[in-house]
């Protein structure tokens, strides 16, 4: 089929598409999923999935990563807009996706974070870079409003980010919530597969591993403060916390715990792309996040077979059943509170993981796939409803 007689095309606008970051692994899908439809894609982004590139289907642009986060983003918003223009005067039925205020496209808009309901979480960071994220969070903000307003239509990956968005102003009416479904590889590991896990990260057999999965960065928005000074005060026999995360603020983290004489029962990996593995040795999973507009890494344990505390006003929360209403944690501030739903959580690990099983079940039916399916169905039906 050649392109001119192909169902029209689509374009992409993401920082990346590879299975290393929530958004980008979102966004992968959906570029998968428009290939098996026969379309041809139009991707623009600094990060590509190799074995993507090597699709015939696939045209991408790959924009080079300046140093900054501003010129980053400055460079992707002007390829953006660059291949969308030349795509859709070449084919007006092509359909264009952007994500938040990467690219102020007048058409679908895929938001995984909330800009204006993300507050910053650095009053103890340096001042270089409390200053470089005012301004960077002020741009942001601007950029995502500028876009959201301009968006046909806008996809939420939760009702938290639907009411984040309608907050400041955006429509209802031309808002929809579809959910981040799981990958197929996301199931609960076999004895050998968990043997070999604990093997790799030099974890005993009867050692139990609370998992943490996020930025270390000095902007603290993921709660690892709030787990340590938890995790300080249970003081779980026989137990390990392991977290895996890069960023600015690793090594000061470590010298905090190194400090605090945590360093025998707390371990950070830094970045890795073993989480996959961690999560298969793993016997709980916390995510005290302070704003989280879906929380994909939660998703991924739970489908895993990890029973999992997180913040309720994350958004994957609201897929928790009333039964397992207790692993939420009502305020990511309260260390205390956390602390007695670890040492809760520890004493029945056994009962836990059976807690979750129906749930991480239920959750397994729904995937990467399916979201990116229901996403492009929506797109299409709003065209047609579109004069």
């Amino acid at each position: 089929m050649s392109l001119a007689t192909a169902p029209p095309p689509w374009v992409i606008v993401c920082g990346g598409f590879h299975r290393l970051g929530g958004m980008d692994r979102a966004n992968l899908a959906l570029a998968q999923a428009l290939i098996e439809q026969g379309r041809e894609v139009f991707l623009v982004g600094h990060k590509f999935d190799s074995d993507l590139l090597k699709n015939p289907r696939v045209h991408a642009t790959v924009v080079p990563r300046p140093f900054g986060v501003l010129m980053a983003e400055n460079s992707l918003r002007r390829a953006g807009l660059r291949v969308a223009a030349e795509v859709t005067q070449k084919f007006p039925g092509a359909r264009v996706v952007v994500n938040g205020g990467n690219c102020p496209w007048p058409d679908i808009n895929w938001v995984h974070s909330v800009h204006a309901a993300w507050p910053r979480c650095d009053a103890q960071a340096p001042v270089w870079f409390r200053a470089k994220s005012r301004v960077n969070k002020q741009k942001a903000r601007q950029d995502e409003l500028y876009a959201l307003r301009r968006a046909k239509l806008v996809i939420a990956n939760s009702e938290r980010s639907r009411c984040d968005l309608i907050a400041i102003g955006i429509p209802a009416e031309k808002i929809e919530v579809i959910y981040l479904g799981c990958e197929p590889e996301w199931k609960p590991p076999l004895a050998e597969d968990r043997s070999a896990a604990r093997k790799l990260f030099g974890v005993a057999s009867d050692v139990a591993v609370v998992s943490f999965v996020g930025a270390l960065g000095y902007d603290r928005n993921k709660g690892f403060d709030t787990l340590i000074a938890a995790w300080r005060e249970a003081r779980l026999e026989n137990a390990i916390l392991i977290a895996a995360g890069g960023g600015g603020g690793f090594e000061e983290w470590q010298r905090e715990i190194d400090r605090i004489n945590l360093s025998a029962t707390v371990r950070l990996l830094g970045f890795t792309d073993r989480v996959g593995d961690l999560l298969a040795a793993s016997d709980l999973f916390v995510s005290p996040v302070r704003y989280e507009a879906f929380g994909l890494n939660v998703l991924e344990a739970i489908c895993r077979g990890v029973p999992a505390i997180v913040s309720k006003s994350a958004g994957v929360a609201e897929l928790y059943p009333k039964e397992l209403e207790g692993w939420l944690l009502e305020d990511a501030e309260d260390a205390k509170r956390l602390r007695e739903k670890l040492s809760g959580s520890y004493s029945g690990i056994d009962a836990s993981r059976s807690a979750f099983a129906d749930f991480a079940a239920q959750l397994r039916t729904q995937t990467m796939n399916d979201t990116a399916g229901e996403l492009i169905a929506k797109a299409e039906r709003y065209a047609r409803l579109d004069p």
